[in-house]
């Protein structure tokens, strides 16, 4: 079985991380019957300027780019979004090694925040297992009931 490698993404991913962002989120616009999520709606403009902003990483396997999570800071705290595993690529610790790198790639922040809906159960388990807890919910006007999750950093010893 071929390993999976997270790199550093460029801006020459974006088409592909788009497509396979759109694919990721099929399953999330089932729970929710909303095929209007941000994520589904992206552009690809609305992506490459994403790069301008943000640490964008990438997995990358035997057929290609399989994972992929961004993430920008305001100086005390790690804003990450967008984590997707190709579907036929999940449970294998995929997603778990891009929250690590995504994380090591902001080492001076003081905490790192997330969000998700509330009925993705199967991201919210994750994120509990990486230290990651609810301090907020949020009901936004149009699509599901978002859940805020919070990492606080280890002190340097």
């Amino acid at each position: 079985m071929a390993t999976t490698q997270i790199t550093r993404a460029v801006i020459d991913d974006a088409e592909a991380i788009l497509a396979l962002q759109r694919l990721a989120y099929q399953c999330e616009a089932q729970r929710y019957s909303d095929y209007s999520l941000p994520p589904l709606t992206e552009t690809l403009s609305q992506l490459q300027q994403e790069f301008d902003r943000s640490v964008f990483l990438k997995a990358i396997g035997i057929d290609g780019i399989c994972g992929s999570v961004r993430a920008r800071d305001d100086g005390t705290t790690c804003f990450i979004g967008r984590l997707i595993v190709h579907p036929t690529r999940r449970r294998r610790g995929i997603a778990t090694r891009l929250m690590a790198e995504i994380e090591a790639s902001f080492p001076y922040v003081a905490r790192y925040e997330l969000f998700t809906g509330y009925k993705s159960q199967g991201n919210l388990e994750l994120y509990d297992k990486l230290g990651y807890r609810v301090f907020r919910e949020d009901q936004p006007e149009q699509g599901p009931k978002l859940v805020f999750l919070e990492k606080l950093r280890e002190p340097m010893a």
